[in-house]
């Protein structure tokens, strides 16, 4: 009997290579400055996306070009928890050790949007009260792991469907 190729070590592997890119990439963005530039920094669901789906072809050639729908969802949202897991924590340490004003330019920079929209200073005052409370690095934590997760399951639901390759029934 031969043994199946696990999702959860191709996972990992993927996963916490990914990672470990993201975390490389999100420090140049917040030495840089540019942190608060929003399609700088939605690039690293780019290297989701390419993680997902090399870990798809790396668990489909392993198990000798076979991946059903469930395993490659699976797997791409195991890879994406397991992203979102180490690159929050990594967030959470820089904002927590590093560069505690993270944070506070994140704020300004909401601030600033807000009053290019024309809205009044009530208005604004009450958003940012608001937007302060989730602000907050727990909060911070959980939505980053929860983003990553809920992207990655969407993802995972069209990667999966292109690269699946069932087994036929009679062998």
């Amino acid at each position: 009997m031969e043994e199946k190729t696990s999702t959860a070590r191709v996972a990992l592997k993927y996963g916490a290579l990914s990672a470990v890119v993201i975390m490389i990439y999100s420090t140049i963005l917040y030495v840089s400055g540019l942190s608060q530039n929003k399609v700088l920094s939605s690039l690293s669901f780019l290297v989701m996306i390419v993680a997902i789906v090399l870990a798809m072809k790396d668990f489909r050639e392993k198990n000798k070009g076979f991946m059903s729908y469930g395993e490659g969802l699976g797997l791409g949202a195991l890879t994406s928890a397991v992203m979102g897991l180490l690159s929050s924590a990594f967030t959470m340490f820089y904002i927590q050790f590093i560069d505690n004003n993270l944070l506070a330019q994140g704020m300004d920079q909401v601030r600033e949007d807000m009053e290019k929209r024309g809205m009044d200073d009530a208005q604004i005052d009450q958003a940012m009260e608001l937007s302060q409370k989730f602000m907050s690095p727990g909060v911070v934590f959980v939505m980053g792991v929860f983003g990553y997760l809920l992207m990655g399951f969407i993802v995972s639901l069209i990667i999966s469907a292109i690269l699946r390759r069932d087994k036929p029934v009679f062998e």
